[in-house]
């Protein structure tokens, strides 16, 4: 085996081959010749990837490694660990985008001959792109001949990936696999979560061009910046600093139109960039720290609005953004919702109040961002100038219940929340919407402006739909005066008025008509009596052997790239459309869509639930931790296959407890064999049983709007008692 040959975990190969890793350790004991352990642990070993590639060949499962698999394995078992290869990788790509005919003169020569030209090439397209290696602050290093000559295959894998993809796109699948390798290293910014912080800071009368992050991440909220001409960074992590610093550069134009400046260190502590004024600030900050520099800073200048308590940190990272603003420029930060109601925060917030610095405060779903079980908050910031008045009004939105409150739609809609269901068009629709409203985006300047506030007067921001008024349960401007009493309490759902129902109390009218509808729909389909018989004794089959005899496929979800729709496994729980969706970013990857007659199964839980696709939900992409199983409808009836997959006993026999979630093996659900006319015989008796169980299912989700609706009516008086 060469010398620092790539390592590949068991899991690795059964990935390579497409197979699970039992199956992998039954290769092990079966196959003498099977490649031996170079690495590892005794019960975690690694092996070569170039000997498993030849030996997987040689034995008929593989034909060809995918590119961008054997890439990533490549990277996930570098000698020098995954991130430096990443780095390397990052620093190749860059030079593959910015000099492509470069590329093929470096890449025609032998591996230790191309490290060390290839060492020589990167030092000056990292020079023009981050300044002289000696600068100090830059954080992106050339890597020497020695440092490269490990990660050749790597590169070489990468450049015949980006050919194929492009250099920033194959970036981005790199660095996505190496963070969903390793969530817990990282916290992480869903795209969705950054898009709408980016909207928030580009909406409005002048547009954000220099853009901070001064907790930079992986740089997931500069790369949802639109057209910016400067982007600066500051992150405390060196390693996770040179792949923000990577990535936006591959981000932005290959001439270098987009200033860029990526620096290491404590933000608050050392500020990398003190004489920065930026249009816009967005931050992700760390929550909840104790020691974030209160005992050095305590007269640090940028506590113009009050010093931080210890327990305040979060109200320190507000005041920096602030302090790196120019005068009307925009800070969006998320928050954890404590920083909202503290009493230990309430002088800060009330000054950031009084000066009009805090513009809005916006609860987000739970499930919006790690902490997933938390409904954390976003403050919009705006920094005040001479030539600015402070707004008499604070906007409120609460956005905690989008699927009832935001989106209006059906009263059968199922439950939100949840980090894989958040319907993030109907949050962002509902966000934006107030906020353009309440800034007077789009609204002419004029006689009802108010004197020398550049933004509507309040006669003209009072019309029907408008944030002042507000849309109840959803988004309100509250007078400043409301919010200065002893609290100073700012969470959004403390001040906003509920909706006695989806639509206001003309709603209950509507749902308890459909929920009439519904119950003697129940009625009607309810299953006839019971014909009793002694237990049958079929023959039976597996899934799996029907699998590998023809009669069914077997495919399993969570792949894939474009504007898809993805059934997710809330979808298939709750037996609703799909409202999941895919990346739009990354080497394209074709997603496994559903078609009618297919049966999905839930791989976690161990719940006995298996739905039939029909015309509606065909075409949708099949979503993570969801099995499909496509029946030969000549052979088997799929409500036959569907039915009998749902049986306790079964589910039961096919689970395995090896971890703390149950997870299903549909490979050993068992079903009878039996003629097709049989099967169909069965299959309009499960058909039936599943309309029964959706009237069932759509009568508890009406009958619980309709109580709450009824509570929240008698409460406030919008429905009288009789």
């Amino acid at each position: 085996m060469p010398e620092n040959s790539t390592e590949v975990t068991a899991a690795g190969i059964a990935r390579l081959a497409g197979v699970g890793r039992a199956a992998v350790s039954n290769w092990r004991r079966r196959h003498a010749d099977f490649p031996k352990p170079v690495g590892g642990t005794e019960t975690s070993p690694s092996f070569a990837l170039p000997e498993v590639e030849r030996w997987l060949r040689d034995q008929g499962k593989l034909a060809e490694v995918p590119v961008r698999e054997r890439v990533w394995q490549q990277l996930a078992g570098h000698p020098a660990g995954a991130v430096p290869a990443l780095v390397h990788a990052g620093c190749a790509l860059l030079l593959l985008r910015n000099s492509p005919t470069v590329w093929p003169e470096i890449t025609a020569v032998s591996d230790e001959r191309m490290a060390g030209v290839l060492s020589l090439a990167l030092n000056d397209v990292l020079a023009a792109r981050f300044g002289p290696a000696a600068e100090a602050g830059r954080v992106v290093h050339t890597p020497s001949r020695a440092e490269l000559l490990p990660s050749i295959p790597l590169l070489r894998g990468a450049a015949e990936l980006a050919a194929e993809t492009g250099a920033r796109q194959t970036f981005e699948f790199l660095l996505g696999r190496q963070l969903d390798a390793n969530p817990r290293q990282y916290t992480l910014t869903p795209p969705g979560l950054a898009e709408l912080m980016a909207a928030l800071v580009e909406t409005g009368k002048q547009p954000a061009r220099t853009v901070l992050d001064p907790a930079a991440g992986t740089g997931a909220l500069l790369r949802a910046v639109g057209r910016p001409t400067a982007l600066y960074a500051q992150e405390t992590d060196p390693d996770l600093a040179a792949l923000t610093a990577l990535r936006l550069a591959l981000l932005t134009d290959s001439d270098n139109s987009c200033a860029l400046a990526v620096r290491t260190g404590d933000t608050l502590r050392a500020d990398a960039f003190p004489r920065l004024a930026a249009d816009a600030v967005l931050c992700h900050p760390p929550f909840n720290e104790r020691n974030w520099g209160h005992d050095e800073l305590a007269y640090d200048p940028r506590w113009e609005y009050g010093f931080p308590a210890r327990t305040e940190s979060e109200l320190a990272w507000v005041q920096h953004a602030l302090a790196h603003l120019r005068e009307g420029g925009t800070a969006v930060l998320l928050m954890p919702p404590a920083a909202a109601s503290r009493r230990s925060g309430r002088r800060i917030r009330a000054d950031l109040l009084r000066r009009g610095a805090l513009r809005a405060v916006i609860a987000l779903p739970a499930g919006a961002a790690p902490p997933y079980g938390i409904p954390l908050h976003l403050w919009v910031l705006r920094k005040p100038g001479s030539g600015l008045h402070p707004s008499p009004e604070l906007l409120l939105v609460d956005t905690a219940e989008p699927a009832e409150s935001l989106s209006a739609g059906s009263a059968a809609a199922a439950p939100s929340g949840g980090r894989d269901r958040l319907d993030w068009q109907a949050v962002r629709s509902a966000v934006l919407d107030a906020w353009q409203s309440f800034e007077g985006v789009g609204v002419g300047v004029g006689e009802g402006e108010d004197a020398g506030m550049g933004r509507p007067g309040r006669a003209d921001r009072t019309g029907p739909g408008h944030p002042l008024g507000g849309r109840p349960g959803v988004s309100r401007a509250v007078p400043v005066i409301e919010l200065l009493d002893d609290d100073v309490d700012l969470a959004p759902a403390r001040h906003l008025p509920p909706p006695a129902a989806a639509g206001g109390p003309a709603e209950l009218i509507r749902v308890r008509e459909r929920l009439t509808e519904t119950l003697g729909l129940t009625g009607t389909l309810t299953p006839p009596a019971v014909t009793l018989s002694d237990p049958a004794h079929w023959p039976l089959t597996t899934v799996g052997e029907l699998a590998r005899a023809g009669a069914l496929q077997l495919r399993t979800g969570g792949s894939g790239t474009g504007p898809v729709s993805v059934l997710t496994e809330h979808d298939v729980l709750g037996s609703t459309a799909p409202s999941g969706s895919l990346p739009v970013d990354g080497p394209p990857e074709e997603p496994v869509l559903v078609e009618p007659g297919d049966v999905v199964v839930p791989v976690l839980g161990g719940g006995s639930v298996a739905r039939v696709i029909d015309d509606a939900t065909a075409g949708a992409a099949l979503g993570r931790n969801l099995q499909l199983l496509r029946p030969d409808p000549a052979a088997l009836d799929p409500w036959f296959l569907a039915g009998f997959l749902r049986g306790t006993a079964n589910n039961r026999q096919a689970s395995s407890y090896a971890s703390t979630a149950t997870r299903l093996d549909a490979r050993r659900l068992q079903l009878p064999r039996l003629p097709l006319a049989e099967q169909q015989r069965y299959g309009e008796r499960f058909r039936a049983l599943a309309e029964f169980e959706d009237a069932l299912r759509l009568a508890g989700r009406l009958g619980g709007q309709l109580v709450q609706g009824m509570y929240d009516g008698l409460t406030d008086g919008t429905v009288a008692p009789r």
